[in-house]
């Protein structure tokens, strides 16, 4: 496994990081989400998110069990809030980042987590009020340091503009070769403020492995078919034009000694803006295989025909 520097914070992750939604504490049965936590730490895995959405706080309380004795120096935990936990509970008001946090390390069993991230941008509270709450939990060591999700670039600028506040390490947006909306504002204006990606979906939810063929039904053990994680599968990436230029990447996999699913996730990687890629598996040996991921040498020339094949898919 090899790590990169998470912007201008001291942390190291892997390039690869475990993720948890739609999986853990909900999609996924406990005794094989606990095989993949294991498999993921023992790979060298050490970057670990979740989010207190996620599965209204099963994901979290899921993972605060699985890694209690596990030392907490080993790993770094990041978590998230914004998305509503209850009819009174959401977005990123001082009061709630301190309730919101306080569930959080509860559910996690620990007295600190490595990132905290806005999962989306709240327009509904003043972003000084933000910033200010966020900062507290950081001198509070609560929290090392802090990141956000699909924000705008607007409101990434106007941030890194605050005086008196903490600055974001992290950004964590949907990034894969189905989807590169990222490359147009968010990683650019990153590059110059010591921000980098933590990429999530980068497999296009399971697409980029090539388990959905053209002509062929979708396999009822797959993530599009089942009814607790299927509806966050795009539509448009399961129309047989898609998936037959989703095929025609395998050959250019091969050429480079690798699956499909390693070669979208090197693709990501040679992104140096982006410090991991965020994988959601259901089974212990996705994670052996796309872990491998990170030490992939991968020809550019093949990456750009990759971008070629795709370009018409969105």
């Amino acid at each position: 496994m090899r790590f990169r520097e998470l912007g201008s914070s001291n942390l190291r992750v892997s390039e690869i990081a475990l993720g948890s939604w739609l999986t853990y504490g909900g999609g996924v049965q406990r005794s094989q989400a606990a095989a993949c936590v294991k498999q993921a730490l023992e790979l060298g895995i050490n970057l670990i998110d979740t989010a207190n959405v996620y599965g209204r706080g099963a994901a979290e309380s899921f993972l605060g069990e699985v890694l209690a004795g596990v030392p907490r120096d080993s790993y770094v935990l990041a978590t998230k809030l914004f998305f509503p936990m209850s009819a009174q509970d959401r977005g990123l008001s001082r009061a709630q980042i301190r309730k919101q946090l306080g569930d959080s390390l509860r559910r996690l069993r620990t007295d600190y987590v490595d990132l905290y991230q806005c999962h989306r941008y709240d327009p509904e509270t003043p972003l000084e009020e933000t910033m200010a709450a966020l900062s507290e939990t950081v001198r509070e060591g609560k929290v090392r340091y802090i990141g956000f999700s699909e924000w705008p670039v607007d409101k990434i600028k106007a941030a890194s503009e605050l005086v008196g506040v903490e600055r974001f390490v992290s950004s964590q947006p949907q990034y894969s070769l189905l989807w590169r909306a990222p490359e147009a504002e968010v990683i650019p204006f990153c590059r110059g403020q010591g921000i980098l990606q933590i990429v999530w979906s980068p497999l296009a939810q399971g697409l980029l492995t090539g388990k959905y063929r053209p002509g062929v039904p979708i396999p009822m053990d797959s993530r599009a078919a089942s009814s607790s994680m299927g509806g966050f599968v795009r539509q448009s990436w399961l129309t047989q034009p898609a998936l037959q230029a989703i095929q025609d990447l395998e050959p250019l996999a091969r050429r480079n000694g690798l699956t499909l699913a390693q070669f979208a996730l090197a693709w990501v990687l040679r992104e140096r803006n982006v410090a991991s890629a965020i994988i959601g598996a259901t089974r212990p040996h996705q994670i052996v295989e796309n872990a491998a991921a990170a030490d992939a040498n991968v020809d550019p020339e093949d990456f750009k025909e990759a971008e070629r094949l795709l370009q018409s898919v969105h």
